[in-house]
């Protein structure tokens, strides 16, 4: 298949691009969603606290939770029953009474039946209620990191996001699961107490005695565990970090043979967590015995006070044994109750580190007027730009170029020249500090970001490829692409060939970054990603640096009829890919300084020469480093 086979079975022809439909949102595909995505997100108030912005997803399942809390206060009232009716059966065998106890015993039966089937109900919907809500968080945090902006990630650690899209989400989710389960039991306090006053309000008031101690305690608890629960959510996230660098970067590693001092870094970052680990282990060790202890003097105390109202006959000995039961219900509330603080104050100091994120403004985001751009011509103006990363350091200063509609045009320059933040800024990965980026006269700020990506292609120097199969990889710029459309693609790519010799051919599945191909190959698989999109205006940042220079004539002389009448930005510093281009500019400290063909820069400016001889004596040193 030739290049001008590969471009007529992809729909490249000029004429098509104007004239193919799209999808009125641009996007790539028309993809069905298989899953629906969250009806409402957090609340936005930063003022109120973090259960309360949690709510509006919570009250999106309503209907679990209430299944969950309805069936939980059926499950709690049979077994606070059962006491009451042991109460009953007690006092009837003492008597004598043989029918009593015969029916005390069926309802208590049938209070047990109760309670398994009402308590499995609670239990599976509450649970069902906390993965609910962590999957409409991932999917929220998920959606919310695709809207920020590359300043955010600039600046803020990977090993921070993915720690706090897991650990931190997962820390929620066991409060939500476990919370209303544990929070139902001050429901059974409630109860118990109520019978226990019924029956007896002074025995009542001697079991309660010792609970105004256990408050004091928890605040005491809640108080040391909340900082320390900080401080080791973001130290697991430092940990996070290493340990995706690590990963990432483990040829890095393994080339200078650093793997004993990162295992040692490791090791560092792991005691920090482990000292803050320790400290609410202590936190726990000093108060919750006391916690849970304290509830135990209630029970000794209704043992002497009701044992002696016994003996007097001031109560039978079933009220005594009820007494006993309810005291043990009201300590399960406390003896739950350092879980419930240590996994609250765990819990808030999670939610407080997402809401860190889902409270970040992206930077970059459509107008409120921003139109979609329909049927490009391909005109690129940038006008007087200015533009740094660090806005006391400009990159860009006084940024000014024309190019015309479907015309080749190559930027060359020094290393840090601002190359590279051209293209950032024309595909609006960034926004200009002054002057403006226009596409056929349109500031790209007034266009819709979607529209915008559909008509600018972008082919990076360091390509990123996913972990699944080629196929899927190239069919990432359109995923309804068919096999002959990718293959077409990687035709035009010079790709088809190393691909066809694969074990699996297109479905053969490539490692993590897809570091089982070559960089050779990977920018090949890139560059048949980004064409199998059809941009109308294509921009090669470096992209075929990697590629070995035989391979890399047979990709220009099929980018030469793929790039016919479509706008394309070059940047390179290979005389090969350079005489792709109709027209040269140079760049130097990130303005303009010459423009022409290459012949006549080669001849009047000595910078572009200085340029091109540097370059080429880096590829000479590469070339016999490698043994070429």
């Amino acid at each position: 298949m030739t290049a001008t086979d590969a471009a007529g079975s992809l729909g490249f022809e000029p004429s098509s691009v104007e004239g193919r439909s799209r999808s009125p949102e641009f996007e790539p595909v028309g993809v069905s969603a298989q899953y629906m995505p969250p009806a409402v997100g957090i609340d936005p108030d930063r003022s109120k606290g973090w259960m309360k912005r949690l709510m509006p997803l919570v009250r999106a399942h309503r209907r679990t939770l209430m299944t969950g809390v309805v069936t939980g206060v059926f499950a709690l009232a049979t077994q606070v029953a059962v006491p009451a009716a042991g109460r009953s059966a007690v006092d009837a065998a003492i008597t004598g009474d043989r029918r009593a106890l015969g029916i005390v015993a069926v309802l208590i039966a049938v209070f047990g039946v109760a309670r398994l089937i009402f308590g499995g109900i609670s239990r599976y919907q509450l649970f069902k209620l906390g993965w609910n809500v962590e999957t409409d968080l991932r999917a929220i945090m998920y959606e919310h990191l695709t809207r920020l902006s590359f300043s955010y990630y600039d600046r803020t650690q990977s090993g921070q996001v993915i720690s706090r899209a897991n650990s931190d989400i997962r820390s929620l989710q066991l409060l939500l699961s476990f919370g209303p389960l544990i929070s139902m039991n001050a429901l059974m306090f409630v109860l118990a107490l109520g019978f226990m006053l019924y029956i007896h309000p002074w025995l009542a008031l001697v079991a309660l005695a010792p609970l105004p101690g256990v408050f004091w305690f928890g605040l005491k608890f809640r108080d040391q565990v909340f900082p320390l629960s900080w401080v080791s959510q973001a130290r697991m996230a430092d940990l996070a970090t290493i340990v995706d660098e690590n990963v990432n970067g483990t040829r890095v590693v393994k080339s200078f043979a650093a793997e004993e001092r990162q295992i040692a870094l490791l090791g560092r970052s792991a005691q920090r967590i482990q000292w803050a680990q320790v400290e609410i282990a202590k936190s726990r060790a000093r108060w919750n015995p006391i916690i849970e202890s304290l509830p135990r003097l209630g029970t000794a105390m209704v043992v002497l006070y009701g044992g002696w109202l016994a003996i007097e006959g001031v109560v039978s000995i079933g009220t005594l044994l009820a007494f006993s039961a309810y005291v043990i219900m009201l300590q399960v509330p406390f003896r739950m109750a350092g879980f419930v603080l240590m996994q609250g104050q765990r819990a808030s100091a999670a939610a407080q580190r997402i809401y860190e994120i889902l409270d970040e403004e992206p930077e970059i985001i459509d107008s409120p007027t921003a139109v979609d751009m329909i049927a490009p011509r391909g005109q690129v103006d940038f006008k007087d730009v200015r533009f740094g990363y660090n806005p006391q350091t400009p990159v860009l200063d006084r940024f000014t170029l024309h190019i015309e509609p479907g015309e080749r045009v190559a930027i060359v320059g020094r290393t840090g020249s601002g190359k590279s933040t051209v293209t950032r800024l024309l595909d609006r990965f960034y926004d200009v500090d002054g002057g403006s980026v226009c596409i056929d006269g349109t500031d790209v700020r007034d266009v819709t970001l979607r529209s915008l990506r559909h008509t600018v292609g972008l082919v990076l120097d360091e390509p990123f490829l996913f972990s699944a199969s080629i196929h899927d990889n190239i069919a990432y710029s359109r995923p309804d692409a068919s096999r002959s459309e990718v293959m077409a693609a990687a035709e035009a790519a010079q790709a088809h060939g190393f691909i066809e010799g694969l074990a699996s051919g297109y479905d053969t599945v490539i490692g993590e970054r897809g570091y089982t191909l070559s960089g050779g190959q990977r920018q090949r698989v890139a560059i048949a990603r980004t064409l199998l999109a059809n941009p109308k205006v294509l921009v090669l940042d470096d992209a075929t640096s990697s590629i070995d220079v035989t391979v890399e004539e047979a990709i220009h002389q099929a980018l030469q009829e793929l790039m016919a009448n479509r706008t394309t930005i070059i940047i390179a510093h290979r005389l090969s890919t350079i005489s792709l281009a109709e027209r040269v500019v140079v760049l130097d400290r990130g303005r303009v300084v010459s423009m022409g063909t290459h012949a006549e820069l080669l001849a009047t400016d000595s910078l572009y020469e200085e340029i091109l001889a540097r370059h080429h004596d880096d590829a000479m040193d590469d070339n016999s480093r490698n043994g070429r």
